[in-house]
């Protein structure tokens, strides 16, 4: 028995939280293995929607461990924060949620970093959500970070000390022209920090490499939950528009500690139809008032940043890219009820190059590549799906874009959700 793994096959925001709060019951274990609070994990608790960025989305079902991986990184303010949201949903998080000692701490210094960095490439920025994560995996690399098992160490505010004056030396070294410090309250940022550190010490502290290894050999089943979608791997991703960790399900092995041979199902999910938040390249997004129905059918505003963002048809060249990368074994499908009311669906199958020839890869310099969309059409189903309760129940035309998807894909869906609500979900 291995770790199984669900992640995202886009840019992110493919409804990765819905879909782990429908498996996880299956599980005794889920674990977050990269990225930080840039994440935004949307889930409906009754008529309530509740956003998890860096807590595992299996924190409401009872008798299943929730682990923050060493890959995650971790604001200690809106850890707190997120803690304080969920309190009167009387969840026992102190003996459901283990945090790996190995995680690294997001400073606010790093905000600050991330920020100037941000603000230095003008129109070349790369769409941060300016939470400091960058930085933070920078001195990962660096050997400079902080980690959660650092918190227990006599030295800790001397660490802190040292690695809060290394930045503030790069901000007026390298940033100089970019002052924040006047705008930004670093003396109050500080103390939030300081103040949230009792909460994040009263969680129980794991060496997640050992837990996870005792928990496969005690037959225990665990579920790996992407952050972020495929496309914005810091290696595979759509670089450098991209996040900072590696999103994939390699990243798996090192965000949480276990042997590539230990690894069991990778699952895959996509919205039937794309979008992306911030900058970078994105081949079939629609500039028109089809995209602003998308958007407005879809609700397609950023959970964490509150952005709007980009839509546009379904890209398959893209989720052959993604499942080629991650070794996917099914998919899964949210938010086809967006498409409802469209008399035609489109997706794309190929791309063309300024002289017209067929390309079925993702290039290297897709920022940089002038190539467009090759769309196939299909008839829409224009009829709510809300009353199936199997695929067969399904308009004969959603079906049909569906087969078609899997065709085009080799891949099958074992899961298609058809609605925001936790139950509206079928199971292929």
């Amino acid at each position: 028995m291995g770790v199984d793994v669900l992640l995202g096959l886009q840019w992110g925001d493919e409804g990765k939280g819905k879909i782990i709060d429908r498996l996880c019951n299956d599980y005794q274990i889920v674990c977050r293995f990269q990225g930080g609070p840039n994440a935004g994990h949307t889930l409906y608790i009754g008529d309530r929607k509740v956003v998890l960025h860096t807590i595992p989305s299996a924190i409401f079902h009872e008798g299943i461990i929730n682990l923050i991986g060493n890959g995650v990184v971790l604001d200690p303010v809106i850890f707190k924060k997120e803690i304080d949201n969920i309190s009167d949903l009387q969840v026992d998080l102190k003996s459901k949620l283990y945090i790996a000692r190995k995680a690294h701490l997001i400073l606010p210094t790093h905000q600050l970093l991330d920020k100037a960095s941000e603000l230095s490439k003008g129109l070349q920025k790369i769409g941060s959500t300016l939470k400091g994560i960058g930085p933070t995996y920078m001195d990962k690399t660096g050997r400079n970070g902080l980690r959660i098992g650092d918190l227990d160490s006599r030295d800790f505010d001397q660490k802190y000390k040292t690695l809060k004056e290394k930045h503030l030396h790069h901000l007026s070294r390298l940033y100089s022209e970019i002052n924040l410090l006047d705008e930004y309250n670093l003396e109050q940022a500080e103390e939030h920090w300081f103040n949230s550190l009792d909460l994040l010490r009263s969680f129980k502290k794991v060496d997640s490499e050992y837990f996870i290894d005792a928990s496969l050999t005690q037959g225990k089943r665990i579920l790996a939950e992407g952050a972020q979608g495929s496309m914005l791997d810091v290696d595979f991703g759509t670089y450098p528009y991209v996040t900072s960790s590696n999103t994939i399900s390699a990243g798996v092995c090192t965000g949480i500690g276990v042997a590539p041979n230990r690894i069991g199902k990778i699952m895959g999910v996509t919205k039937a139809y794309c979008t992306r938040v911030g900058s970078g390249p994105f081949p079939t997004e629609l500039h028109d008032d089809t995209g602003e129905r998308l958007r407005k059918a879809g609700a397609e505003f950023g959970s964490t940043t509150g952005r709007p963002r980009r839509c546009g048809w379904i890209d398959l060249v893209q989720l052959r890219y993604s499942i080629m990368i991650n070794g996917v074994d099914s998919l899964i499908m949210t938010k086809i009820d967006v498409m409802n009311d469209f008399e035609t669906i489109r997706a794309c199958n190929s791309y063309a190059d300024a002289s017209n020839n067929k390309i079925n890869n993702i290039p290297f310099d897709l920022d940089q590549s002038p190539l467009s969309p090759v769309f196939d059409s299909y008839p829409g189903w224009q009829s709510s799906l809300a009353s199936a309760k199997s695929f067969d129940q399904l308009p004969s035309a959603a079906k049909s874009y569906i087969t078609t998807l899997e065709s085009q894909l080799g891949k099958k869906f074992m899961m298609i959700s058809i609605g925001v609500g936790r139950d509206e979900v079928i199971e292929k």
